[in-house]
């Protein structure tokens, strides 16, 4: 035993408060002595700290909170260099500051006790840098895919809600789905009734014809738009006015976006190529696509990392919580501290299980509203239930390696 506890080397402790330009470093010494200094988010900053850690006896604990990704070229550098890297929750901190202190009063440097604080009593999380776990890639591919939706999404609404009723009302009606390619293409040839009614029927018919695509009764459909140009409930336009070529803009802008989602799908399911067997496990669940299954591997990596499934509903913030006080008692809710991107990926592939063909998460959701099933706060209930089971099992099959 003296043996074990004279190997034993010394642990230095190290709280970082993480900024956009510049961080408070507070560390304590194996002997009890502490040292304060600022340092920047540089390069040469980041090797005059690597180099005074090394230079000291024992081992480094390097306790950071993270702070958008201003945090994680720093954790890079620590963790290449061979020192522990540990996370502190940002709510438990402001927690542990009110209680420590009193006060709400805020700053780095006592952000910086905080955290060294909450490292001495081991209130910590492990930190993953995902370029060393080996899923940043995937994560980056995720997270643009994910801004590409939401411009997509931005630029939809601006379409539907603004500029149809001006130009052209009347093709709402034959708006179906989102990935509707021939819709964009023939506004883009004929983008106003009057650039439909400026030829005859026939030729109408033959100029779209390559346009809408393969349809049940194309002849029908053509002529039916060509007819209902005739009365319409649009703003009269010049067919060469600048209000037509900004419509045309927002058009192709709409049409870029969607081919830059499709090439982002695509990369996705080559990426995943090598890491065939969760992707295609992922897959086998009901409402879970490509997209769906690509965002869980970057947000979660290696889901085997967790040793039960309670601490992967609790990553993603799919455990409950409630408050509880003398007889008073609240209702359990979910505590949402977990990865906002995970939970909206599951709640998503639920969205889109309980609306297919019969499947367990069909049945769950049916078991929950039967009561009323008109009751959208039962209806949410419902869906939360769905997406946290979908958690669960997704975890369960990859972790099994088997479907």
């Amino acid at each position: 035993m003296a043996d074990l506890l004279e190997g034993t080397l010394p642990l230095n402790l190290v709280a970082i408060d993480i900024a956009r330009y510049s961080n408070a470093v507070l560390i304590e010494l194996s002997d009890g002595k502490r040292q304060r200094f600022r340092m920047t988010n540089s390069a040469s900053d980041f090797d005059r700290l690597l180099s005074y850690l090394q230079a000291l006896p024992g081992n480094c604990r390097v306790a950071l909170e993270p702070t958008g990704d201003y945090h994680r070229p720093l954790a890079h550098r620590l963790l290449t260099a061979g020192h522990e890297v540990v996370s502190i929750n940002s709510v438990a901190q402001a927690r542990y500051r009110e209680a420590m202190f009193n006060s709400w009063d805020k700053n780095d440097p006592k952000d910086a006790q905080i955290i060294q604080e909450m490292l001495k009593r081991g209130t910590y999380q492990r930190y993953v840098d995902p370029q060393i776990a080996g899923h940043h890639d995937l994560q980056e591919l995720a997270k643009t895919y994910y801004q590409v939706s939401r411009a997509r999404t931005k630029v939809q609404h601006s379409l539907i809600n603004h500029s149809l009723p001006l130009y052209f009302p009347e093709m709402h009606r034959y708006w179906c789905t989102t990935r509707n390619e021939w819709f964009v293409r023939f506004l883009l040839e004929f983008p106003t009734p009057t650039h439909v009614r400026a030829l005859d029927r026939e030729s109408f018919v033959t100029a779209a014809w390559d346009l809408v695509g393969r349809k049940v009764n194309k002849r029908a459909k053509l002529e039916e738009i060509w007819e209902t140009a005739g009365h319409t409930a649009a703003l009269p336009h010049a067919p060469d006015c600048l209000a037509v070529e900004t419509f045309r803009i927002t058009l192709r802008r709409y049409q870029e976006l969607n081919v830059l989602r499709a090439a982002i799908e695509a990369r996705a399911e080559a990426e995943l190529h090598d890491n065939a067997t969760d992707f295609a496990h992922l897959k086998t669940l009901p409402g879970i696509g490509s997209v769906i299954a690509m965002t869980i591997l970057a947000e979660a990596g290696d889901l085997r990392r967790f040793g039960h499934h309670r601490q992967f509903l609790k990553y993603c913030g799919f455990d409950l919580a409630k408050i509880q006080s003398g007889t008073q008692r609240g209702r359990e809710q979910l505590s949402k501290r977990g990865n906002a991107r995970l939970r909206l990926a599951f709640w998503m592939a639920g969205m889109a299980a309980v609306h297919m063909k019969e499947n367990s998460f069909r049945s769950k959701y049916e078991r929950y509203v039967h009561a009323d099933p008109d009751d959208a706060d039962l209806k949410r209930k419902a869906l939360t239930a769905v997406a946290a089971k979908m958690a669960r099992v997704a975890y369960s099959m990859i972790k099994r390696n088997q479907p």
